[in-house]
């Protein structure tokens, strides 16, 4: 097929996006590229009006209600979401040519679009969902992955988000494997002036899922003896009960609730650290390739992660930020003293950050490498880009 007329590419992605950065900045790379965009969402509260701001993309919800985090309770709500989508991407089967499928909760769908109407599909690996739902028995977890890599080697090209990723993919062969960094779009206006570097106390912000494996309640339980911290915390998730149960008692916590993306980095702009200790028992988070370590190198922040993770090594070897064990309440609360006492580190490990984002991961060249997959697999050449 040529591209007389302008192609129209599926996102599909089990949540609300609402915000979900990786989604929108995809959707706005495509329609910069010259394609049309449609977004078929999850939303599992059945209440959510508001759209994130993105121009020229048409945003659909299906409004199914489930809980985040609870594993196999949620496997009727999951099946009826496949369910409806495939209905959905069926009924609208002349309208469009290619479906990103955004993980494995979206991807079967797409794959019997397919098989039946010939659609290409382009597989997009935030985590492998084996190694990070919540499940109960090991023999299904093994069922999955063998279906993963089943869809792996048929899908017309798999996107990871770290290189350090491909190791999972290892014997299966993709037919067209791309590396897109989680990285964000440049915000030079949300760089930080030195001249105006918080004098005394230190600001810390974490923003995105609220899980346990997040390290989260480790910080929470040091605020009340540093009353001169103060913790930024957005987001939504699982654990995210279980977590406000702790945190909102604290008069130097700020609860921000769910918030939209451009929202998310005016917080993290206005922090001293930001917050990505995951814990390595989770196979995924060995892997890590979080949009919060490279919102950290874009907005020329120093971040404090986990060892063991797939972003101590990045962290310690472009000296960016602080690597601390997992868990480890004391040597956690040692780096943020540190980081507190000392400004000028801050800037330093802040700056070397920005300095990888933009020799190495500047979101301009993740859009390069988007539109270049996206003519290699439609064979369209005279989309922009």
């Amino acid at each position: 097929m040529g591209c007389e007329m302008v192609e129209r590419i599926v996102i599909c992605r089990s949540n609300p996006v609402a915000p979900d950065p990786r989604v929108e900045k995809t959707a706005r790379a495509l329609v910069q590229s010259g394609y049309a965009v449609s977004i078929m969402a999850w939303d599992r509260t059945g209440q959510l009006l508001e759209s994130p701001d993105l121009a020229e993309v048409e945003l659909h919800r299906l409004q199914i209600p489930a809980q985040y985090g609870t594993g196999m309770q949620n496997l009727g709500s999951l099946l009826r979401w496949q369910w409806l989508l495939l209905r959905w991407l069926w009924q609208h089967r002349g309208e469009y040519r290619a479906i990103h499928a955004c993980d494995f909760d979206t991807v079967l769908p797409a794959m019997v679009m397919k098989l039946l109407a010939g659609k290409v599909v382009v597989y997009d690996i935030f985590d492998f969902y084996a190694d990070h739902v919540r499940l109960g028995s090991g023999w299904l977890r093994g069922l999955l992955r063998w279906l993963d890599r089943k869809i792996i080697r048929t899908a017309d090209a798999v996107i990871l988000v770290d290189d350090i990723r491909e190791a999972q993919l290892a014997g299966i062969g993709p037919r067209r494997l791309e590396i897109i960094y989680n990285t964000p779009e440049d915000r030079p206006a949300l760089l930080p002036d030195l001249s105006g570097d918080h004098k005394e106390g230190l600001r810390i912000a974490y923003i995105g899922l609220l899980q346990l494996d997040r390290g989260l309640l480790n910080l929470i339980e040091l605020l009340p003896g540093h009353p001169d911290w103060h913790f930024d915390l957005a987001g939504f998730g699982g654990d995210e009960a279980a977590i406000l149960q702790s945190a909102l008692v604290l008069s130097n916590l700020t609860w921000h609730g769910r918030v939209p993306y451009s929202t998310a980095l005016e917080i993290s702009a206005w922090a001293d650290v930001l917050l990505a200790t995951y814990d390595p028992a989770v196979p995924n988070n060995r892997l890590a390739s979080p949009n919060k370590l490279f919102e950290a190198m874009m907005l020329s922040k120093p971040v404090i992660v986990a060892e063991g993770t797939g972003m101590d090594t990045l962290v310690q070897s472009h000296r960016m930020g602080i690597v601390v064990p997992y868990g480890d309440g004391p040597k956690l609360e040692a780096a943020l003293e540190r980081l507190a006492q000392d400004p000028v580190l801050r800037q330093t490990l802040g700056a070397n950050g920005r300095r990888l984002y933009e020799q190495r991961y500047d979101w301009r060249e993740m859009q390069t490498r988007l539109t270049r997959l996206y003519r290699d697999v439609l064979g369209c050449r005279n989309v922009k880009g």
